[in-house]
């Protein structure tokens, strides 16, 4: 009885559909998260009687045919890119992107990776960081002895001395995707390329069709919490519906021995 096999495969993939909310709703609070959402995918069909088979009839076909389906499986996990809320924080070193576009920061072992987090700091050497002491590139520095950082919407860092001179240190820059679903998150709030992501195409906030930055403000997580409660409830309702199923079938089985 094929029916035991296609409930654990709906229980299988509601339990993953779970996992995937429960991630999200982890993350409500993290900064740049965007959140995920499940595809599914039907599985092979077994074709008992093709369509325009030849029929009981002389000449005639059968119209629709027989055919069953093996169950569901987990077709794709993909990010959700939508703008999250814009949060004032009044840290002169937050920096939030409004619109498309990533920053760029330097990994350990030479590689770059890509975030919408902004919380950056300045390390003892006055390097632009991330909380994670990671150099933001493509790198800036601020002098010491300045009364004033200032970064404007196009991402120039403009910082004024104790004379009052105004000076431009630096300029963040921001990559573009053709594909930013293709991104592969490696943690702490950032990712990598890959080759279903294209090749990044770098450009000065505001220009090229990259957003702009936002000095003093963060990005909260895309995440709505009614609808992952909603997602939640849905998928508990169909893990529970499936699971009637596979008790249903065993019962049926039994009935038969």
């Amino acid at each position: 009885m094929r029916a035991l096999s296609i409930a654990a495969s709906g229980m299988m993939a509601q339990q993953h559909r779970t996992e995937v909310v429960s991630n999200n709703l982890a993350n409500m609070n993290t900064t740049g998260y965007q959140r995920q959402r499940t595809e599914f995918n039907n599985l092979l069909y077994r074709n008992h009687l093709r369509p325009e088979s030849k029929s009981s009839q002389p000449g005639e076909t059968v119209p629709s045919g027989v055919h069953s389906g093996h169950g569901v499986n987990i077709g794709a996990v993909y990010r959700v890119n939508e703008q999250g809320a814009l949060k004032s924080t009044t840290n002169t070193f937050d920096v939030a992107i409004r619109g498309e576009g990533y920053f760029q920061v330097q990994l350990p072992n030479g590689d770059i990776a890509y975030t919408r987090d902004g919380t950056f700091q300045l390390n003892e050497a006055g390097q632009l960081v991330t909380h994670e002491g990671l150099s933001v590139l493509p790198g800036i520095n601020v002098p010491s002895g300045v009364t004033d950082i200032t970064i404007n919407s196009s991402g120039e860092v403009l910082v004024t001395q104790g004379d009052g001179a105004t000076a431009n240190v630096g300029g963040l820059l921001l990559s573009m995707f053709p594909n930013p679903g293709g991104l592969y998150a490696v943690g702490d709030n950032m990712f990598v390329a890959t080759e279903k992501a294209g090749e990044p195409a770098v450009s000065v906030p505001g220009a090229n069709g990259a957003g702009t930055v936002l000095q003093g403000f963060i990005e909260s997580s895309n995440v709505n919490a009614i609808d992952e409660i909603s997602s939640l409830i849905r998928a508990n309702r169909a893990y529970q519906m499936n699971a009637k199923v596979m008790q249903a079938a065993d019962e049926m089985m039994a009935t038969r021995r």
